[in-house]
């Protein structure tokens, strides 16, 4: 057989079976009425796609669109004052009435011709958008081809949906805007197109792109130049006059001849207008309302990472959102970050040292100033060292992990110490002070003063590792079990610390031990008035008894009045507080790559830190230019602008020196005398140290402190 007959014969027994199927096929076709059933089944899904689309429809915030497109969102500070706006896709809103007619016709003629007679959507359109997405999956091309959309769908598009090119975007698009023409009249729907619309170069709606490209307002526009913008919608790039002036011209002529087409123009009016030459004048301005960016910043974060907002909501949905923030600190802190004579000299390369501030009411939680880096460095939602940084504190943990447990272990401000050099564990770790001098025996508040390291771990081991441990814990700072060391009491965290969680943790010694969690939304009002986000109750929790607190706070006072931060100490204020350092890693030297500076009074802290942000780069030699010169100009901007509420206590030298050493040596003897009284779990020792402190107490009320 040959190769003929063979495909022959196989040709004749395909036909054979074909022809059988499809008697077989239609027997069942008829008996069972199979066509019913499938055209309840098309049926059945058109309708659950058509639910569920008018669900969609119903629940789009359409109510709200214009008054979400006539404002920007605006931030406002802690007195309810503006304090600025956000980027937004907006322009300089204009009612239709302040918009030239030449305009509205040039873009019904390009765009939408029967804007005034069709429900939001266009069968014709809609059609011929089918007809292309059929040629471009011919020609392989994975996409749906423009051209169906009326002014209201591309308005839905624009304000509310994605820009993605898809079957479901563009049903979701047909359903929204016919919603949007239930809610709103044609003339509303113009004016929010006009003003919605982007023209190129950053520029949206019409009175903004007038100023632009022609240096008038709206409603000056003429016929060429309204022609012009009209044409620039398809390709706000490609038909820009400033850029590409030729281009531009073709595709006036363009919209001429369609203005023609439409009766808004006489044929000798089209070519009048068509031989009128290009013109532009850029006199547009933009003013931004982001006066404070690195505030702005993080206020977009919070309420994206907090109330679970997305960007482009907070950014142009016109929101009031009302934060903690206090312009005159702002402008302080931004002015000093403005300052490079405060800041250390570049590394060998030229790289720049930065830093980050933060200021927080102790008693509300409310973060009043904030810059996350040097002035002129600053990204849209960059790198925002403040609330992202995480670097080791250094000593300034020293009073949470160490001092303030020991308060609660029994020992007093004035207890004596021992700063020696000295190994502890099988791995012989061996704290050295900073200027490796020791003192033998030091009292308790001094050993803070001056950051003692060799008597800080001293103390941490008499009153035990976990004690400080559960003290970070209780603080809400970022610690995990291997952390659970003696190096805790230098700030030898696995992970680290921003400035703004250092900030909330110093809240407790601030706020007689009650801490606050730093924030900066207090309120979000959306456009049509509603709250939708309220945060307006301070809430607070006690992590330090009142009496610890301020023993803590008189400890610290000392600090910044004789010990390791004079060279900060704002001019005419008392402040507590503490400074740390940490060294640097390159194994080499010993060189700090972090300084830290947290101080507060009554009514603020304010924690700062200055270092690199590449770990391999130093702080050396800097002197006041380390951070403490920043630092004090900070708190010399902000305090006089405070309610210069006084401390409650005395500092502890203060206290040591008008209660003479009598009384304190007496008490301090019997104390010191049992060592394991601290570190004793028993009841018995408890009471025994509350005893000690009655009668210290007592002598003091003789003695006067």
């Amino acid at each position: 057989m040959d190769v003929n007959s063979f495909f022959s014969q196989l040709w004749q027994n395909f036909k054979k079976i074909s022809q059988r199927f499809a008697a077989w096929f239609k027997q069942k076709w008829l008996r069972f009425q199979l066509w019913r059933w499938l055209t309840i089944a098309i049926l059945s899904i058109f309708l659950l796609m058509s639910s569920y689309l008018v669900f969609v429809a119903k629940t789009t915030n359409v109510k709200d669109l214009k008054s979400e497109l006539e404002r920007s969102t605006e931030i406002y500070d802690e007195k309810g004052q503006k304090a600025g706006y956000l980027y937004s896709q907006k322009g300089t809103w204009k009612s239709l009435d302040q918009v030239s007619p030449n305009m509205v016709n040039a873009v019904l003629s390009t765009e939408d011709q029967n804007f005034y007679h069709e429900y939001g959507f266009s069968f014709k359109g809609i059609a011929r958008a089918v007809l292309l997405y059929a040629k471009n999956k011919i020609l392989g091309r994975n996409y749906i081809s423009g051209g169906g959309s009326t002014l209201t769908q591309q308005l839905v598009k624009n304000a509310l949906l994605s820009q993605e090119q898809t079957f479901s975007r563009k049903a979701k698009e047909i359903f929204i805007a016919m919603q949007v023409e239930n809610e709103y009249s044609k003339k509303e729907i113009m004016t929010m197109y006009l003003n919605n619309a982007y023209f190129g170069n950053g520029v949206w709606g019409v009175e903004d792109a007038s100023e632009k490209y022609f240096g008038v307002h709206a409603n000056q526009l003429t016929v060429p130049q309204a022609a012009t913008l009209a044409g620039m919608l398809t390709n706000p790039s490609g038909f820009n006059p400033l850029d590409h002036p030729k281009s531009a011209t073709a595709r006036r002529n363009v919209v001429l001849e369609l203005m023609g087409a439409n009766q808004k123009l006489t044929q000798t009016q089209v070519k009048q207008y068509q031989a009128t030459a290009m013109v532009t004048n850029d006199r547009y301005q933009y003013a931004s309302g982001y006066r404070y960016p690195y505030y702005f910043d993080a206020v977009i974060s919070e309420a994206i990472n907090k109330y679970g907002l997305s960007e482009s909501d907070v950014m142009n949905r016109g929101y009031k959102i009302y934060t903690g923030l206090n312009q005159t600190y702002q402008e302080k802190m931004q002015n000093s970050f403005a300052d490079s004579t405060l800041f250390p000299y570049n590394a060998a390369d030229g790289t720049k040292a930065q830093g980050a501030s933060i200021a927080v009411s102790p008693s509300t939680g409310n973060i009043m100033a904030l810059v996350g880096g040097r002035s002129g460095t600053h990204v849209f939602r960059g790198y925002n060292r403040s609330t992202q940084l995480i670097r080791s504190p250094g000593s300034t943990i020293k009073p949470i992990a160490v001092y303030a447990p020991a308060l609660e272990a029994g020992y007093h401000y004035d207890s004596t110490l021992k700063d020696e050099l000295k190994s502890y564990g099988s791995n012989k770790y061996t704290p050295h002070n900073w200027n490796d001098v020791y003192a033998g025996n030091i009292m308790m508040y001094k050993a803070l003063a001056q950051s003692k390291n060799a008597a800080t771990v001293w103390l941490l081991n008499k009153i035990g590792v976990d004690a400080g441990y559960k003290m970070v814990k209780k603080f809400n700072l970022n610690i995990s079990s291997s952390d659970r060391n003696l190096s805790l009491a230098l700030g030898g965290l696995s992970q680290g610390e921003s400035p703004a969680k250092m900030a909330g943790a110093y809240t407790a010694f601030a706020n007689d031990g009650k801490m606050t969690s730093p924030h900066l939304i207090r309120k979000i009002v959306d456009a049509s008035g509603k709250v939708i986000v309220d945060n307006t109750k301070t809430s607070s929790k006690r992590v330090l008894s009142q009496k610890n607190a301020r023993e803590m706070t008189s400890m610290m006072l000392d600090v910044y009045q004789n010990g390791t931060g004079t060279a900060a100490k704002p001019a005419g204020y008392q402040i507590a507080g503490k400074t740390g350092s940490t060294q640097s890693a390159d194994g080499q030297t010993t060189n700090d790559k972090d300084h830290w500076y947290i101080g507060y009074t009554p009514d603020v802290v304010v924690a700062t830190w200055v270092g690199f942000d590449n770990t391999k780069y130093s702080l050396e030699n800097e002197g006041t230019r380390g951070g403490s010169a920043l630092f004090k100009d900070e708190m010399e901007g902000i305090l006089p602008n405070t309610a210069q509420t006084s401390f409650k206590v005395k500092s502890a030298s203060a206290r040591v020196a008008t209660s003479g050493k009598s009384s304190s040596s007496l008490w301090n003897g019997l104390k010191n005398a049992g060592d394991s009284v601290s570190k004793s779990a028993s009841d018995l020792g408890k009471k025994a140290a509350d005893l000690f402190d009655a009668g210290k107490q007592k002598v003091e009320q003789w003695f006067g402190n």
